[in-house]
């Protein structure tokens, strides 16, 4: 069980594998107001920093889970570093139908949705391991101005444009559902290109140790067409962010 190998290359020197900074983490963290104690479900945690780091600074204590077996491996090792591996722990595992044995105060996915088929599926999903005055965290991508073609939206790794919203109309979908919208923390042009610009000297130094690897003429293609692609249609087009959500 794993996520394809082109992710485990390109974001095998990521601590956070979404937009996010760690100054925008720890910011999401404040206006949250975490309490000591506060319990936390993370589908597709990745390498574990926002669990990590909020165990260090609120001494949360959470369980992340996620299908890549590097980013689970580095999760742990970062709960060791920071001196919270008694209080947050990373599984190995698919997230998707998972439910928490105990409910939690607060029950994230934070940039794949895929694990619920989307939005509406992954709010289904976590509603189940919340408690009754719980909240739910939601991190996804939203147009920051319409594509004008499908070719533009497909640059962006959408499949077409009405894969995403425009951010009005993403808060407005949340209501529809049901919950209000008690926060939100987005990501802004850095975070973007910290996100994506760290793949390409990733990339580079994998082919350098790893000319010979039957995947290297895919991860050639990559750092080729990777920073024109990006600049002309992800930077331009593509908003994200983290959307905290309580029912109704």
């Amino acid at each position: 069980m794993d996520i394809p190998r082109i992710f485990n290359i390109t974001e095998s020197a990521h601590r956070i594998h979404n937009p996010f900074t760690p100054e925008k983490f720890a910011t999401l963290g404040a206006v949250l107001r975490l309490k000591s104690g506060t319990r936390i479900l993370d589908l597709g945690s990745g390498s574990g920093e926002m669990l990590c780091t909020w165990a260090r600074d609120y001494e949360i204590t959470g369980v992340g889970i996620d299908m890549s077996q590097l980013f689970s491996e580095q999760a742990t090792l970062r709960a060791k570093e920071l001196g919270v591996a008694d209080r947050v722990k990373f599984i190995h595992g698919d997230a998707t139908g998972y439910v928490a044995d105990e409910k939690v105060d607060v029950a994230a996915c934070v940039g794949a949705t895929w694990i619920g088929g989307g939005v509406v599926g992954t709010i289904e999903l976590l509603a189940k391991s919340i408690s009754p005055e719980g909240m739910m965290l939601i991190g996804e991508p939203y147009w920051r101005q319409l594509p004008p073609t499908e070719e533009v939206a497909k640059g962006c790794f959408a499949g077409s444009v009405s894969d995403f919203l425009m951010l009005p109309e993403l808060l407005a979908s949340f209501s529809e559902l049901g919950y209000d919208v008690v926060e939100m923390v987005l990501a802004d042009q850095e975070g973007w290109d910290r996100y994506e610009a760290a793949k390409w000297l990733t990339m580079k130094q994998w082919l350098k140790a790893n000319p010979d690897d039957d995947f290297a003429k895919e991860v050639r293609a990559n750092l080729t067409s990777e920073p024109k692609r990006y600049a002309q249609y992800t930077r331009e087009y593509l908003g994200w962010g983290v959307f905290a959500l309580m029912a109704r």
